[in-house]
């Protein structure tokens, strides 16, 4: 197996054109699994720890002040936990439930998204806030929704010559929340997971389902639904309380989006439900935060 180890963004382009096979590496939470039981052997490996452009974040602001943050591909877990939470708090409570602490010290968001996971805890919140990929080849850079970027179970929108620079998000201006459910509080893959971010500033709401599809995705008709709900009553400038029945029937919509299957980790009528009351309780305590301005 070949190992290289480049020390700038140029030349792990250039080692990543000449060698499309060479797997990339930063966190190795995923890939030392795959290698430790067998599952899987590349060719290569691609040492990323030694970029530094990687491991950085910046904020840039709009005209109206919201902004968007630009997340290096090697920022980890623990720096969005506790230097993001005010700025990104759906990805910053995603991340307070990856793994162990050690896990969280290691693994990097951009691992996540590379690995494309369904189960992958840092994808609903990247696709509720409208997260958009950048990344990289000798050819030049792109842009990819992040809607775009998942293609299957463990597949993503990546050329063979492509390295994952950064994800940009826009900065929160109204609450987002993370939750998911599994066997156990810690140290657990989801059986079902859910993001939501309210999107006040446009009026609009931002949901997505993990663990129960092929790919993580949004649920644009549940999202539809509730900022519809929120305009028509005059609840985004009023704040006042839900009307009876929406949360419900957000959650309702929320599962209806979901194509889970049967596994050993729960079957699919088991994960529609679970969505179902993670969306409906998430809807809540969101809107609650909202009118309280928490």
């Amino acid at each position: 197996m070949d190992f290289f180890t480049p020390t700038t963004w140029s030349d792990a382009l250039a080692v990543k054109a000449e060698h499309p096979q060479a797997q990339p590496i930063a966190g190795g939470t995923d890939v030392m699994v795959e290698l430790n039981f067998d599952r899987g052997r590349p060719t290569a490996l691609l040492d990323l720890t030694r970029i530094s452009e990687l491991t950085d974040w910046s904020r840039d602001d709009d005209r109206d002040g919201t902004g968007r943050i630009r997340l290096g591909a090697g920022v980890t877990y623990a720096r969005v936990q506790t230097e993001l939470a005010q700025l990104l708090p759906g990805l910053a409570a995603a991340s307070r439930t990856v793994g162990s602490p050690q896990i969280r010290n290691r693994g990097t968001v951009g691992g996540n998204l590379g690995s494309a996971s369904p189960a992958g805890d840092a994808h609903p919140p990247l696709l509720a806030g409208g997260a958009v990929v950048e990344v990289a080849s000798v050819r030049g850079t792109r842009q990819v929704p992040i809607g775009d970027f998942y293609l299957g179970v463990k597949r993503n929108a990546l050329a063979p010559d492509e390295l994952i620079a950064a994800v940009t998000v826009e900065v929160a201006t109204g609450p987002q929340r993370y939750a998911k459910v599994g066997p156990r509080n810690a140290m657990v893959i989801a059986v079902a997971a859910f993001g939501l971010a309210l999107h006040p500033v446009r009026r609009q709401v931002g949901a997505a389902i993990g663990s129960a599809a092929p790919t993580p995705r949004r649920t644009p008709d549940a999202e539809s639904f509730l900022a519809a709900e929120l305009d028509r009553s005059g609840l985004w400038d009023s704040r006042g309380a839900l009307p009876d029945g929406v949360a419900t029937r957000f959650g309702e919509l929320v599962a209806a989006a979901a194509t889970p299957i049967d596994d050993v980790r729960g079957t699919a009528a088991y994960r529609r439900h679970a969505l179902s009351v993670l969306a409906r309780r998430t809807a809540v305590w969101s809107w609650q935060s909202y009118r309280t301005g928490s």
